[in-house]
């Protein structure tokens, strides 16, 4: 009796170690999803934590850009893709709160998706080119007051944050009527709408502050106004307090990841602690704050709290102002 007992025990014992442990995640490259274009406030803040998460993340991360609709063709690759954590998305500000606020036939919803993390916020600045007529913010006030429909503004799509952004600020100067008093071209990305500033097919740009840094630097565009609490560094132009309309900090961008709504645990436990490292890295937090983000990572928690809130304000703005796309 006592050899077969030790027979069976060293029998199981070799069936187990036949048996190959479960790998850790990831195991294969992660693919992640920039729901705008290139050039842009997402696609800037993508890159610079991909490349600080290089040397964190123990596989390739390959980031990509699909664009379309607001934000929302990249947003729904996501949603409908597998939760094991090799589909994410880097969530902004127009897909997960200003594009929902104002399409309410979106094929998506907020709760479909599941935040790791919200880690940048950004102001908005409004822009225009260096050669512009327009050398303030009330310049342009009053072109969009005394002849309706002369002025032109682009976004990165219909219902992106630069499309509700730009209608925002001209309510909070007063403007009425403002789907006749401005002509809105809608392009793939913050990127493409800040190209038809510079090549004059635009005259303003009202979005994150981050991807029109560069243009200002070169003394190719003029900032006139931003969100933010104290001047930038890198704008010298007037915060909305000193504008007047101190209402406007509530304008803000924000960054962050989230997969679908069946995202494992696993993952989400991974992601945080990748999140919490890569934040501080000098490199990527230059890159940020260089265009005015702010850095802040927040918890799951806090996250969807904090895109909730987001979503009420952007609603009741499009509620006021009559902005729901049909």
């Amino acid at each position: 009796m006592k050899k077969t007992l030790t027979a069976l025990t060293l029998g199981a014992a070799t069936a187990a170690l036949a048996v190959p442990a479960l790998a850790e995640y990831p195991t294969r490259p992660i693919q992640m999803i920039v729901p705008f274009g290139a050039g842009g406030a997402t696609d800037i803040s993508a890159r610079a934590l991909a490349t600080a998460l290089n040397n964190v993340v123990p596989q390739p991360m390959v980031v990509s850009n699909r664009t379309g609709a607001g934000g929302a063709t990249g947003s729904v690759a996501v949603r409908d893709a597998d939760g094991d954590g090799y589909t994410l998305l880097f969530a902004r500000v127009g897909s997960h709160t200003v594009n929902p606020a104002m399409n309410p036939n979106l094929p998506y919803t907020i709760d479909e998706f599941r935040f790791v993390g919200v880690y940048e916020i950004n102001p908005v600045a409004c822009v225009v080119n260096s050669n512009s007529d327009f050398n303030t913010i009330e310049d342009l006030i009053e072109r969009v007051t005394n002849d309706p429909g002369s002025v032109i503004f682009s976004s990165a799509g219909v219902g992106s944050m630069p499309h509700i952004g730009t209608m925002m600020v001209l309510d909070a100067f007063g403007v009425e009527d403002i789907a006749d008093a401005v002509i809105h071209i809608p392009t793939e990305g913050d990127g493409a709408a800040l190209t038809a500033v510079l090549q004059g097919t635009s005259d303003i740009f009202c979005g994150s502050a981050s991807p029109a840094v560069p243009f200002v630097e070169a003394g190719q565009m003029r900032p006139l106004l931003v969100t933010s609490s104290e001047r930038l560094d890198a704008m010298d132009a007037p915060t909305v307090a000193e504008a007047g309309v101190p209402e406007l900090r509530a304008l803000v961008g924000w960054t962050g990841i989230a997969g679908p709504a069946d995202l494992s645990d696993e993952a989400a436990e991974k992601w945080g602690e990748w999140l919490a490292e890569g934040v501080q890295d000098p490199e990527f937090q230059r890159i940020l704050t260089s265009g005015g983000s702010v850095i802040e990572l927040m918890s799951p928690e806090d996250s969807v709290q904090f895109v909730n809130d987001a979503y009420e304000t952007f609603r009741a703005v499009v509620v006021a102002l009559d902005l729901e796309i049909d």
